[in-house]
């Protein structure tokens, strides 16, 4: 069975834990080469973080800068960070109260299927959420969780994007638990403009326990991708 190097960052800035992210990245991405190489018996290995982020609106690389609304100036004066990256998707927002998750995986461990992929990430959400007893949902075309799709009501409660090289993956999901939804007036989230956006708090109508939720991904995770989690052992100079 594969393994996955395991470690919660807790707040950390976006740019310092996208750094971290392709330190991880680029060095299965290096062992990949040398195993084709000179060494066949090189072993990849699979990371997952947890981490929060101070507030920050991102860009996907194939995004529309249009999608977000509030100026440079006002992004400023209310504390909100901006950075564009080379993640799939568009304009989103990370902020306190947010779990976001970077799986750092070498799918040739798994499966090379980027579409099985995204699924089995929405699919341990929607299991995540079934624990609380909501009902996620995919809307078609749409990549994340959903709740009441094909209804004028329906509002994304996680979004995903990912970036892929030779396989390896960075990036992943944003899971709204006790987030701040006011922030999100400042984008068109996902540059979809008849959606709403939601969190676990919101639909419960109370505080929720962010590290049970964790403990739920974490299981379905390892259900779903028939993985185990074990602790992050730090990289090598």
């Amino acid at each position: 069975m594969t393994s996955i190097q395991f470690k919660d960052l807790g707040i950390l800035s976006y740019d310092k834990a996208l750094d971290f992210q392709k330190i991880h990245f680029e060095k299965i991405k290096a062992l990949k080469l040398q195993k084709r190489a000179i060494d066949t018996t090189i072993e990849t290995p699979n990371y997952f973080f947890f981490v929060s982020h101070p507030h920050v609106y991102t860009m996907g690389r194939n995004g529309n800068e249009s999608n977000i609304l509030l100026s440079r100036e006002m992004q400023k004066k209310r504390g909100i960070a901006y950075f564009e990256t080379n993640r799939g998707g568009d304009s989103t927002y990370h902020g306190p109260g947010q779990i976001v998750g970077y799986p750092i995986l070498d799918l040739d461990n798994y499966f090379s299927d980027i579409h099985k992929y995204m699924r089995l990430l929405e699919e341990v959400i929607i299991q995540t959420l079934k624990e609380f007893g909501i009902k996620g949902e995919r809307s078609k075309g749409e990549t994340g969780v959903w709740l009441d799709t094909g209804t004028p009501n329906a509002r994304k409660i996680c979004a995903m994007g990912v970036h892929t090289s030779r396989w390896v993956t960075m990036h992943g999901f944003a899971l709204n638990v006790n987030t701040d939804l006011n922030y999100f007036d400042g984008i068109i989230p996902c540059g979809i403009v008849d959606k709403g956006v939601t969190s676990l708090a919101k639909e419960l109508s109370k505080p929720i326990d962010e590290a049970l939720v964790k403990n739920y991904i974490i299981k379905y995770f390892a259900e779903i991708f028939s993985t185990k989690f074990i602790n992050y052992q730090e990289l090598n100079p």
